[in-house]
């Protein structure tokens, strides 16, 4: 099987910036660039596959002809592709907002919840974004809160870094700060309940929505675990090798590669590499493929032994 560049979908959402164009290159004509879904086969937003056989085609569309085996056989038990992988650009913060369990969004919503990860890519000296509450606090605390706008009192606040990881479970109250920017491993949902958006307008000139009354059916109000579950880098030939973060819907790690780095595909899953920083070529038994920083690869399961060579930080993500 061959290794297949894609090229994202992208959002205008309102509180985006341009670093996406502007210094990683992604085409994209839109004033705000806010999000590049990377690996996506969501109906709100779908990445295509560049170059190769199967070029200009939705990455739907590509499971589709190529077939499922391509995705491995840990993802026989998801209805549908389990994961979606995005940049997010936060020039300026995003809502305050949370997202369900699997029971309540597949109820309520008809598709599933959202579990993700973030790993920090880049951000500015200073930045910090909200994880979880830093008390317990009640349901009617909570909706008085978001009604006074005071929720942010009640709130974690974590300063962060580059190369930051946060794992944020379902049910866990939680806003990007300004000035950061992420690479989000997330199951395949679109669904979020905004609790507090600093008064800010949409495109219509009216206040954005609200979701309370749903925010506190799903809400934990009880703090997180907050802890950086990344391990110590492991060394491995040609670089380092860490584990990120692990769930029922997605394992990640991180190489940063000096030289030349070998990764096994096995029939299990495929293998999502996402690049966040330097340049190099991952190679296959069918192919290569250059890459530069914020360029993603698909390589389906079972391809094998593959080489990743340059100079160059990786997220793999597989099921």
């Amino acid at each position: 099987m061959k290794i297949e560049k894609l090229t994202p979908a992208f959002k205008d959402y309102l509180w985006g910036g341009t670093k996406l164009r502007d210094v990683y290159g992604k085409k994209c004509d839109y004033d705000k660039v806010a999000e590049s879904w990377e690996l996506s086969t969501h109906p709100a937003g779908q990445s295509t596959l560049s170059g190769g056989e199967y070029d200009g085609l939705t990455f739907g569309d590509y499971i589709e002809k190529a077939g499922r085996a391509v995705l491995g056989t840990n993802c026989a038990r998801f209805k549908e592709f389990p994961v979606l992988i995005k940049f997010i650009d936060a020039k300026d913060p995003l809502s305050v907002q949370v997202h369900p369990s699997d029971e309540y969004a597949l109820r309520v919503e008809g598709e599933y919840g959202k579990t993700e990860m973030w790993y920090v890519v880049d951000c500015e000296p200073g930045a910090s974004l909200y994880f979880g509450v830093n008390r317990a606090i009640t349901k009617d605390e909570f909706r008085k809160r978001i009604e006074e706008n005071t929720l942010t009192d009640v709130l974690y606040k974590a300063d962060v870094k580059k190369g930051d990881v946060f794992f944020i479970q379902s049910g866990t109250i939680h806003a990007i700060g300004a000035g950061i920017l992420i690479c989000e491993i997330q199951q395949n949902s679109n669904t979020t309940y905004r609790v507090y958006d600093y008064g800010r307008r949409g495109a219509d000139g009216k206040l954005r929505e609200l979701h309370i009354d749903k925010a506190i059916d799903v809400s934990t109000l009880t703090p997180s675990d907050t802890a950086d579950k990344q391990s110590a880098p492991e060394q491995i030939p040609g670089g380092t090798k860490t584990a990120l973060a692990s769930c029922e819907y997605f394992t990640t790690e991180k190489y940063v590669v000096d030289g030349t780095v070998e990764i096994d595909v096995d029939d299990s899953s495929f293998a999502s590499l996402v690049v966040t920083e330097g340049a190099g070529t991952v190679t296959g038994p069918e192919n290569a493929v250059e890459f530069k920083a914020a360029d993603s690869l698909f390589v389906p399961a079972g391809t094998g032994k593959v080489t990743v060579s340059g100079k160059c930080t990786i997220v793999k993500t597989t099921v």
